[in-house]
């Protein structure tokens, strides 16, 4: 093993410092594209959601360009999973959302692992900020409400914009429009204000 170790630091001690950081540079690269083309894929094919914002902790200020989202999506009641066992206080759930009325896509229900939908359900997939941790001695299990984070809850937006849309947000009138895969992976497509686009969001 030591003599394996000794013979693999020898042969990158024979490649060129330049060469090794054009390696390192490389990779970078290659990580980078594969983020953008995933994130691309999903703002292609996924299914889009209308979400309803809300207004949010003000201690959550501005930062920097990027606009805090809050979601009525995010407060949940866990329904039938609760004081079922989560696993750890940050689990991953899936969350059948359905569309109202008002064309906004509401929770119907949570899960701790997919469940099938039919259209126009959709499953997104969310990690519990909160609720997750009940139980005591008897080991974590679901509480009663949750908190589910769904990677949508910031935005950038171009400097000097984002006060206009947090005021918004607070009021209601902001709107975000997201693209969901089946695998329940989502992305913020386009923003609304006032049901009308203001931002959209490139594929590349």
């Amino acid at each position: 093993m030591i003599q394996a170790a000794a013979a693999f630091a020898q042969f990158f001690g024979r490649i060129p410092k330049a060469v090794l950081f054009g390696l390192v540079i490389l990779v970078q690269v290659g990580l980078l594209a594969a983020m953008v083309v995933d994130r691309a894929q999903i703002l292609r094919e996924g299914t889009e959601v209308k979400l309803q914002t809300r207004p949010i902790d003000p201690r959550d200020l501005l930062r920097g360009d990027y606009v805090i989202l809050g979601f009525d999506i995010s407060q949940l009641k866990t329904g039938a999973l609760k004081d079922q066992p989560s696993g750890s206080p940050n689990p991953v759930v899936f969350v059948k959302l359905a569309p109202n009325r008002d064309g906004f896509h509401e929770a119907v229900s949570v899960h701790a692992s997919p469940v099938p939908v039919t259209s126009p359900e959709v499953l997104i997939r969310g990690r519990v900020r909160y609720g997750a941790s009940c139980g005591g001695s008897n080991g974590s299990v679901f509480c009663a409400d949750m908190q589910v984070r769904y990677g949508l809850e910031s935005y950038f937006v171009p400097e000097g914009e984002g006060r206009k849309l947090e005021d918004a947000r607070n009021q209601r009138k902001l709107t975000v429009v997201a693209a969901v895969l089946p695998s329940g992976r989502a992305a913020i497509k386009r923003l609304l204000l006032d049901g009308q686009p203001v931002y959209e969001e490139p594929w590349y």
